[in-house]
């Protein structure tokens, strides 16, 4: 069971995250009304990444028996002066969404909330991986400077990425560590009497 506190401070973060999706929404819409597709396709893919952040709240609340309360999310911007301007905007917003998680992890160890300290583990690892990614297309905007070429090897670049649920994401570790397990079983039946491998000893 949530504490109060603990609850009221997770639904604030959900209405954070969802707010997110709605910002690069907003921002995906820009790129589309300037035609560089590439841009719109990355922070349409961001959208969808923070409202499947959003619901691994919603869940957690649920999960926990709490309630979820949603409330009013604020109209983002909706413009622009370039697309440098609007990463740097991506780069500082998930600056303070880390700054959120991380308070909401003080607030997990000073209520001695074991399982939300355990279930935010996964979001500071998220924000790290989020910041860089905003970063590094922040410094290539820097150094293709106003090169029309530049800009649009960048926009080619961010057409190709996809959106991953984090469920899938999930499955795609349960797999490859399934397979260390499977690798390693099969070294060891290959050494203890009577293995796959142990013809010789139980023939002799």
């Amino acid at each position: 069971m949530l504490k109060v506190k603990m609850k009221k401070a997770i639904n604030k973060q959900l209405n954070a995250e969802l707010y997110s999706s709605y910002l690069y929404l907003s921002m995906s819409a820009y790129f589309e009304s300037v035609n560089l597709k590439g841009f719109a396709n990355w922070m349409n893919v961001q959208a969808q990444e923070e409202l499947s952040h959003a619901m691994k709240f919603y869940n957690f609340i649920l999960e926990r028996g709490g309630k979820v309360i949603l409330s009013n999310i604020d109209p983002p911007q909706t413009e622009w002066n370039s697309p440098l301007a609007a990463f740097e905007h991506v780069y500082k917003h998930e600056q303070k969404v880390t700054s959120l998680i991380n308070s909401l992890v003080d607030l997990s160890i000073s209520e001695g909330d074991h399982a939300t300290n355990s279930f935010l583990r996964w979001f500071v690892t998220e924000q790290v991986e989020e910041e860089a990614s905003a970063d590094e297309v922040v410094e290539k905007l820097k150094l293709s400077g106003k090169s029309a070429g530049g800009l649009f090897m960048i926009d080619r670049e961010l057409a190709q990425r996809v959106f991953a649920p984090p469920t899938a994401q999930t499955q795609v570790e349960v797999n490859k560590t399934s397979g260390i397990w499977q690798q390693e079983l099969s070294g060891i039946m290959n050494i203890i009497p009577g293995g796959k491998n142990d013809k010789e000893t139980t023939n002799l």
